[in-house]
Formats: C-alpha cells, sequence, structure tokens
C-alpha cells in the first residue's frame, strides 16, 4: 500500500518537473506548487503573482498570531486551524453575521462588502483570503486606499466571469503584500492553498529559543525567514 505522505511527495515533483522553468523565487515557488497541487491547473500556478514582500509578510503575520479573514465558509473550512492555532492564529468569516446582512441591506451593498467593512475593524493587520467574491476585494482594496485598513496579506483570488480578473488587476496596482493571479480563474480552493502553504512556511521557520520556547527564526542580512525556502511542501507539512 502506498502511503499518503509518498503520494503526496511523489505530486509535488511531477509539479515541478512538469512546470519546468519559471519566474518565481524560491520563497514563492512552494506556494505555487500547493495551488497547482489543489487544483491541478499549471496555467492557474503560471499566472500567480507575488508582491515582493508577500511571503515573508505572511509568515510574519503567522508569527505575530494575526487572525486569517476568509471571505465565506468555504475558505474558513479549507484553512489548517490547528497548525494555525499554534501561533495563537483563528480564521474568521463574516458574511453570515446578522448584522453583516441587515446593514448589506439596509444600505443596499452585497454581504460580501459589509463583511470586508466589519473585518477591517475587527481584524487589523489580519491576512485576508478571498477566492470567490470579487465586490469583497474591491472593498478590501478601496479601504486600503482610503486608509482604512492595513492587512498583513491579501490573497486576492476570486473566481468568475464579473470583475474577477479586474479586481486582481486592482489588487496588483497596491503597494501592499498580496498574492493573486492573472485573470479569471482562482476560487476558494487556490485562496486555501496559498493560506496553508505560508502556515506551512511559517511553521517551519521556527527554531528552539534561549528559553526553550519555539521563536522565528530569521536571516538579518536577507530580511526573511530563514529555512523558509523548500521547494516542496509535502510530507513534512
Amino acid at each position: 500500500m502506498v502511503k499518503p505522505e509518498a503520494i503526496e511527495q511523489r505530486s509535488f515533483e511531477i509539479i515541478a518537473e512538469e512546470l519546468g522553468p519559471h519566474p518565481f523565487t524560491a520563497e514563492q515557488f512552494p506556494v505555487v506548487q500547493r495551488v497547482i497541487h489543489a487544483s491541478a491547473d499549471f496555467e492557474l500556478g503560471r499566472s500567480l503573482v507575488f508582491h515582493p514582500r508577500a511571503v515573508q509578510a505572511g509568515m510574519e503575520a503567522i508569527h505575530a498570531g494575526r487572525p486569517i479573514v476568509a471571505d465565506v465558509q468555504m475558505v474558513q473550512a479549507g484553512i489548517s486551524k490547528p497548525r494555525l492555532a499554534r501561533f495563537g492564529c483563528d480564521v474568521r468569516v463574516y458574511i453570515s453575521d446578522p448584522d453583516v446582512a441587515e446593514a448589506a441591506g439596509r444600505e443596499g451593498v452585497t454581504r460580501a462588502i459589509m463583511a470586508m467593512r466589519k473585518a477591517v475593524r475587527e481584524a487589523p493587520g489580519a491576512i485576508f483570503a478571498i477566492g470567490n467574491a470579487p465586490t469583497a476585494l474591491l472593498e478590501l482594496i478601496r479601504l486600503v486606499r482610503a486608509g482604512e485598513a492595513s492587512p498583513g496579506l491579501i490573497v486576492g483570488v476570486p473566481v468568475g466571469f464579473v470583475a474577477a480578473a479586474e479586481s486582481k488587476a486592482e489588487l496588483m496596482a497596491l503597494d501592499v503584500p498580496f498574492i493573486t493571479n492573472h485573470g479569471r480563474k482562482g476560487g476558494s480552493p487556490v485562496a486555501v492553498a496559498a493560506v496553508n502553504a505560508i502556515a506551512i512556511l511559517a511553521e517551519r521557520a521556527m527554531k528552539d529559543g534561549p528559553d526553550g520556547k519555539r521563536v522565528p527564526r530569521v536571516d538579518a542580512a536577507r530580511g526573511w525567514t530563514a529555512g523558509s525556502a523548500r521547494s516542496d511542501l509535502g510530507p513534512k507539512g
């Protein structure tokens, strides 16, 4: 019987082999691998775009115990809560909150929009994982531009035919850490895969401190958390 770890390891090897030459850095490539692993879509993987500080900022947010805000329950359900709990992180979703629904009806906007407005108030510095609603991403971008939001990282990969590609183009114009992709493709599994990849990297970048507690292993010369640039996120994840 083939062990699940061996299957996953071989999957990551196949992804690296079939993807071939690519523009991603050593820090970014593990995220790309996990997205392709979740979607079996090499075109989607190649379309990913990273802010230069995206991976570092995501790990820093997790090490600081920042929450993860999901646009919908499907994203929340897929993110690894036990791994994040080790850092004091929780995964939140506001779109079904009664006050969000009431405010959306009153103001004539989508619940996704109102959920982002609530999220930036209640979860400053959070990682935002948006895989479903372009309106959520557009609203978060508006709030950032207005100085009302300062996310630790935006994973903005909504899927769809209306405003999905446009919202991602808007995100790429922001000078905040982000992970996104070109075009209509995306979705909740992609957002989940990216966040889980960052969480695995954050976990692997820890070491034992002088007091025996686990602390981030920082390479001051390079300015990012050392030990994170693995070429796979397979069996040890």
